[in-house]
Formats: structure tokens, C-alpha cells, sequence
């Protein structure tokens, strides 16, 4: 694990803690749907999907069913590319249409909300889905455009300075969530 020296790591879920969110957030989204089969998580790159994949496992244990997961990428959709940059492109995948599922959008953390309101237009162009819902790990604040998580493991307000970084053990040998800050 390299740590850049010029930014303090502050824990705001342990691994426990972020076990235990995922259970809840799995939990919540079982008694939102009417037949899990019809349920579709896409995670938005790049940690959306990982988290997306860690849920799905999670609600497999509890449905004894495997959940369609997969990722969609909202990028070109975006109305910010020039503030933001663009990172490299990743492919959306799809193991279930769109069309009549029930549709939850997964994100490690949702800041303006810029993301999300182009991750619903780029799902519009696969399809109308029956409903769509978005489960975040974090909700840090600071929202542009009128766009709340449905389900959130932890809201946690920040200034426009500091960041959020999920930790996933298949991507980064250890799991938590950290508030970033520059240290001056």
C-alpha cells in the first residue's frame, strides 16, 4: 500500500463497519424489489464497480440466487468533461436488458450529482427500465443537481477540498473508507 505523504487519512469505516454497510445496503435493497430476478445492479466505473460486484455477493448469500451485475459507464454523457477530465473509457456491460428490470445504479461516493444524472441518460439508450435506483457508500454533499441516494451506507460531509476513498480487498489488499484531506 504506497500513502502520499502530503494528505492525512482519516477512517470513517473500519473493515467491520464496511462489512456490516454492505449487509444493511443488501438488506435494503431486497425489501425495495418485487422478484430479485428482475434485479440489475450496474455499477459506475471506477469503484461503483467493485462495490457493485461486492453487493451482489452479498445478496446472493442472502437470496441463495446469483444477481445480475454489470457496469455502465456514463462519461460521454457527461456536461463536465471539460472540469473533470476524462479518465479512460470502460466498457458497459449489460447481463440482463434494461428494459422492465428493476435497476440499481451503485457508486462508492456521490458529491454533485453530475455523475449520476449521466449515468441515467447513457441507461436511457439501453432501454426503458421498470425502475431505477441509486445505492451509494457515501454521500459527502455539496449537490449541483437535485439527485439523492436511495439507499446510503453513511453521509458524511466534507468540504469542497477533501475526498472520499473507498478501499476494496480484491482491488487494494485492504477495505475501509478514508476521508482524505491535504495536509498544509
Amino acid at each position: 500500500m504506497k500513502y502520499d505523504l502530503n494528505r492525512e487519512r482519516v477512517e470513517i469505516l473500519s473493515e467491520q463497519e464496511l462489512s456490516r454497510t454492505v449487509s444493511r445496503l443488501a438488506s435494503q435493497v431486497l425489501e425495495s424489489v418485487s422478484d430479485c430476478k428482475q434485479l440489475l445492479l450496474l455499477g459506475i466505473p471506477t469503484r461503483g464497480v467493485h462495490l457493485s460486484k461486492v453487493l451482489a455477493r452479498e445478496l446472493a448469500v442472502k437470496t441463495k440466487d446469483q444477481i445480475a451485475h454489470g457496469s455502465l459507464d456514463p462519461t460521454f454523457h457527461r456536461d463536465d468533461l471539460g472540469r473533470v477530465g476524462t479518465r479512460m473509457i470502460q466498457p458497459t456491460d449489460l447481463p440482463l436488458p434494461v428494459e422492465g428490470s428493476e435497476v440499481v445504479l451503485v457508486d462508492d461516493v456521490i458529491f454533485t450529482g453530475r455523475t449520476i444524472r449521466a449515468a441515467l441518460e447513457a441507461l436511457q439508450a439501453w432501454g426503458r427500465a421498470r425502475r431505477v435506483m441509486l445505492l451509494v457508500m457515501v454521500d459527502r454533499g455539496h449537490r449541483e443537481v437535485p439527485i439523492q441516494p436511495d439507499f446510503c451506507g453513511r453521509q458524511v460531509p466534507t468540504s469542497r477540498t477533501e475526498s472520499i476513498e473507498l478501499r476494496l480487498k480484491d482491488i487494494d489488499g485492504e477495505e475501509g473508507v478514508f476521508l482524505c484531506k491535504e495536509i498544509k
